[in-house]
């Protein structure tokens, strides 16, 4: 793999690949000049070679293929951040052996289905929104909801100064619905309902492409089969039928 590569690899990569952070956090590393590469500092773009002594702020760290990957029902309250200045951190909660991360994040106010890892290297990958990697949620509103509503909401509305995706809404009963988004703005649903009048009661996020939350409870965690792994790496588990 990785260590055995005779062209080398992207130093940021090298670093993401052993859990240590993600890829994007690695490239801040290297910019403020806190990694080295046999003893000399590495820049953004340099290459890692087998035999090679990576260090971050004087640790080494090494890539593995013994990546973890694991689905948590997060419950309410609970902050989607390795921070563990924030009390309500979502390491600090798992009390996991490793250092994993989650992938995205939900709002401390909303609840569901997260993922968390160590394998850096896909962080970045599955939340490109040009992906399109589906997210569904159930959703819980102050009002009821009619066919006007669940037309606009499909339709896009204005939020972060751009119009939103155009996205799937299902009415589950007068105040209830579930709607699959492409797209992962901050507070996204949230807005999308302010802005038709409605505010978001509960919020809970029961799908991340081929991953259900099923009936884990909240806190719950479990480690994803073969089948969601290779469906999630693959990019290809968009739908949860899969």
């Amino acid at each position: 793999m990785v260590l055995n590569d005779p062209e080398g690899i992207r130093v940021n990569k090298y670093i993401a690949s052993s859990g240590y952070c993600s890829r994007r956090e690695a490239d801040d590393l290297i910019t403020k000049g806190l990694v080295t590469i046999d003893g000399q500092t590495a820049v953004n773009g340099s290459r890692v070679f087998p035999g090679q002594t990576v260090l971050v702020s004087g640790n080494p760290v090494v890539p593995t293929d013994d990546h973890i990957y694991i689905a948590l029902n997060k419950p309410l309250g609970i902050t989607c951040t390795t921070d563990t200045r924030d009390k309500d951190n979502i390491v600090d909660f798992l009390g996991f052996e490793e250092r994993i991360f989650p992938i995205g994040r939900l709002d401390k106010n909303s609840s569901g289905l997260i993922l968390l890892t160590n394998d850096g290297s896909i962080v970045n990958k599955l939340l490109r929104s040009e992906n399109g990697h589906e997210k569904e949620y159930l959703v819980r509103v102050d009002k009821k909801i009619d066919d006007n509503f669940v037309i606009k909401m499909e339709n896009g509305l204005p939020v972060a100064g751009q119009i939103t995706l155009p996205c799937k809404v299902t009415p589950q009963g007068p105040y209830t619905f579930k709607i699959v988004l492409t797209q992962g703005l901050n507070r996204q649903i949230r807005r999308m309902c302010e802005y038709l009048g409605y505010r978001v009661v509960k919020l809970k996020r029961i799908r991340f492409m081929n991953i259900l939350l099923g009936d884990m409870k909240p806190g719950e965690f479990r480690y994803l089969n073969n089948r969601e792994k290779q469906l999630l790496l693959s990019g290809k588990g968009n739908t949860k039928n899969l």
